[in-house]
Order: structure tokens, then C-alpha cells, then sequence
């Protein structure tokens, strides 16, 4: 089993909503680009831990299920529907550190 950096993985993926958000500040969902979040790192490390958390997983792949429908929304020309998303981005991110944080605690064990 591959030990997971918390730190690293909650810092990443506050960069990268970080990053989301401030690309959208504007209105510019289309030009994000999310190569990185269609092939997150988290994911992977993630896979390879044997308990995890009840729900880590199923938050971290909400977060990026809440991501892409956002872009996909405003590719199609419904920002202002992407927008009203966001807010669910926001919390979404909060659950995930937050169970994050749970596994910190549960391999400190």
C-alpha cells in the first residue's frame, strides 16, 4: 500500500479549484484547461489504499463529476446554469478535505 501525503494531495486540489475558479471568474469555462483533473493523481493513490473512509472516494469523484459538468454546461452555452454550480464545487472540496483528513488521522493509527 502506497502512503499518501495528505498535505500534498489536500494542497493540490486546493491549487487546482483555485485555479478553476479564477479561470471561470469571468465567464471563461471553456478555456480551463483539465488535463490534469481528467487524470487526477488522488485518484490513482487512492486505489491503492486498502480502508479508506466512508465516502472519500465517492466525494472525490463528485468534485470532479461537479468539475467537468461545469464545463460541459458552459461549452454549451449555459454559464449562467455553470455558474450556480459552483457553490456545490465549493462544498464538495470542503467534504473532501475534510475526509482527508479523516484518513490522516485512520494511518496515524
Amino acid at each position: 500500500m502506497k502512503r499518501i501525503d495528505i498535505d500534498e494531495a489536500i494542497r493540490l486540489h486546493n491549487t487546482w479549484r483555485r485555479q478553476f475558479l479564477n479561470a471561470f471568474a469571468g465567464g471563461n469555462y471553456a478555456d480551463m484547461p483539465l488535463s490534469e483533473h481528467r487524470s487526477c493523481t488522488l485518484e490513482r493513490l487512492l486505489a491503492g489504499q486498502a480502508e479508506l473512509p466512508a465516502g472519500l472516494t465517492e466525494t472525490h469523484r463528485r468534485f470532479h463529476e461537479l468539475a467537468n459538468e461545469i464545463v460541459e454546461l458552459s461549452q454549451n452555452g449555459l454559464g449562467d446554469s455553470a455558474d450556480l454550480l459552483l457553490p456545490e464545487l465549493n462544498e464538495a472540496a470542503h467534504q473532501l478535505v475534510a475526509a482527508l483528513d479523516q484518513l490522516r488521522l485512520q494511518l496515524a493509527v
